[in-house]
């Protein structure tokens, strides 16, 4: 995007390539407000701790409450920068999640978004279709406390070439 400068904040509504990318790019998402029968479903499917299925177990753990899983602040937090769509047409996956921190817990009620930072970006000698974006995700709460980070190494599309 000509003219744009470094870190600059962007909503997600276009679809973004590797060549649209600078680092310290900064993207928003949409947010979603976080149910107590979504915590549990997703707990008794994948996570099945106390804290996250049952409210008399949260209460007397150490967490005061029920809270969700960090599987599940992960699985939604890509799910909103998905809906948010700039990624959703160029985005080919990733090479793992790096450095997760789950520093304050969430609770039913509580509305997340996260913002997506652009650390580094490196062209793929062995396949030129595509390029590697390593960002940084915070999921933030309604407070705007951050929730949890996360680095990722993100596998974006390269433009295709006009004829």
């Amino acid at each position: 995007v000509a003219g744009r400068e470094k870190g600059m904040m962007r909503q997600m509504q276009e679809s973004i390539y590797f060549e649209d990318l600078r680092v310290g790019d900064v993207f928003d998402s949409a947010s979603k407000t976080i149910t107590e029968t979504e915590i549990i479903d997703f707990a008794w499917k994948y996570d099945p701790q106390p804290f996250h299925i049952s409210k008399t177990d949260a209460e007397a753990s150490m967490f005061g409450g029920l809270i969700s899983s960090g599987f599940m602040t992960i699985a939604t937090t890509f799910r909103l920068f998905y809906q948010s769509n700039a990624f959703k047409e160029t985005g080919a996956g990733a090479h793992g999640i790096d450095n997760i921190r789950w520093i304050k817990p969430v609770r039913p009620g509580d509305t997340i978004r996260a913002t997506m930072e652009v650390l580094a970006l490196k062209e793929s000698i062995s396949r030129p279709e595509i390029g590697n974006v390593q960002v940084r995700t915070s999921t933030i709460n309604q407070a705007d406390e951050v929730v949890m980070t996360m680095e990722t190494p993100w596998i974006v599309k390269r433009r295709p070439a006009t004829q």
